[in-house]
């Protein structure tokens, strides 16, 4: 469980990364990246939030899922482990994320309104409340 949520991370961490092979090839697929920014999104509420938990099952096939279709889009395993492995991208994710957060009346830095955010997203059942659970 602690390898799957360490690979959940790090791919929800890297939306918008592009590593050296990579070129900005990656970086440009919204689907893919909107994708890991929801991931990211989760991974962040189920652990601030002590109220909800994170589907791991659903959380590692839908990564899964977005790293397959990357690999179908034409890029190489190396492409997607630079996108998914670089420092400075990963920080670029963390903002897109607490914008997320910021934008919803949120902050990073406060568990309860992450908490009310991840309660809301399990209601409308967007793509980050099918990622998380109430406990």
């Amino acid at each position: 469980m602690k390898r799957m949520t360490a690979l959940v991370l790090s791919l929800a961490l890297s939306a918008g990364a592009a590593g050296a092979s990579a070129g900005a090839g990656l970086e440009n697929e919204r689907d893919i990246n909107e994708g890991l920014l929801a991931l990211a999104v989760a991974d962040k509420i189920r652990r601030e939030c002590s109220s909800i938990g994170g589907k791991f099952f659903k959380a590692q096939s839908y990564a899964n899922g977005l790293k397959s279709l990357a690999s179908a889009r034409g890029y190489s395993e190396a492409e997607i482990d630079a996108y998914i492995n670089d420092d400075v991208e990963k920080e670029k994710m963390r903002q897109r994320r607490n914008d997320y957060f910021e934008a919803r009346g949120a902050s990073n830095l406060d568990a309860e309104s992450l908490c009310v955010l991840g309660r809301a997203e399990i209601a409308q059942k967007s793509r980050i409340g099918q990622l998380l659970r109430a406990k």
